[in-house]
């Protein structure tokens, strides 16, 4: 094998993907009878839930990521590989991927989601998604970037249009980033742009169900709303952006609003890899696991998070595509690869609901835990303690609380900076990017 991949006397794992779920089976299996490839395209593990801070200014992008080798890098078992993986051969028990062909005795598919533009291609040509580190920092810029260009104009609508904002789905994300540039337009961007009028900026968060956060409690939902509302973010529920061409959005209900800032948080569809059979995709996405987290129809092919599908009583859509549904799969297969080497019986994937809650602003969020639900400045500490406990490395998490506290006692994000200039029609997309095998 052309990989420098260490031989081994040991039943090989490949986990692709270094997210949440990814990085908690390797985690689990350190130092056990087992070699461990983690495969990912990126050298890091991004903590998702803070991507939105960093696409407006709030943080900088290594405060929410943490390489992956520094994860394992005190555990022998465990290899990293900077790789992408194109096809899975079941019948050979390997895959194919852009370093090679490998083989396994496991694989562990953890690539999680991307985004789903619902098949409008020029949604999809023309909004900014935010699923990861590159498309939140080409936001970041594309923001800046318009403010500054709104500045060198003279009628005021073609100022408007450049500082208007429309953000497309009302879940965490989209709440979150209303929030976050609510109070830009509150606190910091009349110190950075005293020359434009503000007051005409608008920001829209457009929702197609009848309230916004619909995972959560109607009464999360009303105060989420009322949050908003108080900051000045126009909410349009029951509604949808039918389309868009960088300039105007077109709304079902017949609005248009002048903007080139669409932000597309609208939806997500699981991130499959080709080779299985496309008929155990649930509505064409989902990979359809049973209770041990094994792909139907294929023995010692497991798919964890929200690349998956667990149908029950009690989910028959599958669990929610959030981050503790992920980490609890991945330490339950953990623990099962280890019985089926040792000839153990598996263990049953029960989920644990540990609640949800998000962000609107400042002193602002909204919790619900299994027992009890509340709202407001208490909730928005619960907020930033769990956050900061979840994410990975000391380091980040000391960044991250010095950053929330210098914001909060000086109304800045220190963060606004074009570090590379963004257009969308120019940009490469990150899909397209391909990693050069070596000879």
């Amino acid at each position: 094998m052309a990989l420098e991949i260490p031989e081994t006397s040991f039943p090989r794992v490949i986990v692709i993907g270094g997210g949440f779920g990814g990085i908690q089976v390797a985690k689990k299996l350190r130092n056990k009878e087992v070699q461990v490839l983690v495969l990912d395209q990126h050298n890091y593990h991004t903590f998702q839930p803070l991507l939105y801070q960093v696409a407006t200014g709030g943080l900088e992008p290594d405060s929410i990521a943490f390489p992956l080798r520094k994860i394992f890098k005190h555990h022998q078992n465990i290899i990293v590989r900077l790789a992408r993986v194109d096809l899975i051969q079941p019948e050979k028990k390997t895959i194919l991927t852009s370093i090679g062909e490998i083989s396994y005795d496991f694989l562990v598919i953890a690539t999680g989601s991307k985004t789903n533009f619902f098949g409008n291609q020029e949604i999809k040509d023309n909004s900014m998604p935010m699923k990861s580190i590159p498309e939140a920092l080409n936001l970041r810029s594309l923001i800046l970037q318009n403010f500054e260009e709104a500045l060198l104009k003279d009628k005021p609508a073609e100022q408007a249009q450049l500082i208007n904002f429309v953000i497309v789905g009302g879940g965490p994300t989209g709440v979150e980033t209303a929030g976050a540039l609510a109070e830009l337009k509150l606190h910091v961007l009349p110190n950075d742009y005293p020359d434009l009028d503000l007051s005409k900026m608008q920001i829209n968060i457009i929702e197609r169900a009848p309230r916004l956060l619909n995972g959560m409690s109607e009464q999360a939902s009303k105060r989420a709303e009322e949050f908003l509302i108080e900051m000045g973010v126009r909410v349009r529920t029951n509604d949808s952006v039918k389309s868009y061409n960088s300039l105007n959005a077109s709304l079902e209900s017949g609005v248009i609003i002048n903007t080139s800032n669409l932000i597309w948080t609208a939806g997500v569809k699981a991130a499959t890899i080709a080779g299985l059979d496309s008929d155990l995709t649930e509505r064409g996405s989902k990979l359809i696991v049973d209770q041990y987290n094994t792909v139907i129809g294929y023995e010692h092919i497991f798919a964890i998070g929200d690349v998956c599908a667990m149908q029950s009583e009690d989910y028959p859509n599958g669990h929610p595509g959030v981050a503790q549904a992920a980490i609890q799969q991945g330490k339950n297969l953990a623990h099962n690869i280890i019985n089926i080497v040792n000839d153990r019986p598996l263990t049953a994937f029960k989920f644990k609901d540990l609640g949800a809650m998000a962000t609107i602003g400042r002193n602002k969020a909204v919790v619900d835990l299994p027992l009890i639900r509340f709202q407001g400045v208490f909730a928005w500490f619960v907020w930033m303690f769990l956050h900061l406990l979840f994410l990975v490395g000391f380091r980040n998490k000391l960044i991250v609380l010095i950053n929330w506290i210098w914001n909060y006692f000086s109304y800045d994000n220190g963060t606004r900076l074009i570090i590379r200039p963004f257009r969308k029609n120019k940009q490469v997309r990150e899909e397209e990017i391909k990693i050069v095998p070596r000879n």
